[in-house]
């Protein structure tokens, strides 16, 4: 693999490269319809990928794009999985610091169905 143009089948290259648990799962993403090579779809795992290409990918926790850099010999750690590929990735949006708060409904005073201070104060005034 240490040829200028060595391919390598794309559901190994994704395994080798972190994207996916299990190589099953590589097959299955591909066969799916959910990869992209250089902007085409790509539905066969078997496909042949080389360095230089631009993967869109799409998993459940978001759209990812890896540019190859390097073919995978072995699966290792996510340090080494992460020299294999550029992220050209956009940058996910900003978190906000935590939920943000509902607004308040406005009504104005007499219309719609009465508050509880509102029913209370009502029952005060009926003679009982």
């Amino acid at each position: 693999m240490n040829e200028p143009q060595a391919k390598q089948r794309i559901d190994k290259w994704l395994w080798f490269a972190r994207c996916v648990k299990t190589r099953t799962l590589a097959q299955k993403l591909v066969n799916g319809g959910n990869v992209r090579v250089n902007s085409e779809r790509e539905v066969s795992a078997s496909a042949k990928i080389k360095v230089g290409d631009v993967l869109t990918i799409s998993l459940p926790r978001g759209i990812r794009i890896l540019k190859v850099v390097a073919p995978g010999e072995k699966r290792g750690s996510a340090t080494l999985a992460a020299e294999l590929y550029e992220d050209l990735s956009p940058p996910p949006p900003p978190k906000s610091d935590g939920p943000r708060p509902l607004p308040q409904a406005v009504r104005e005073k007499g219309s719609g169905r009465p508050t509880k201070r509102e029913r209370r104060e009502t029952d005060r005034l009926k003679p009982e």
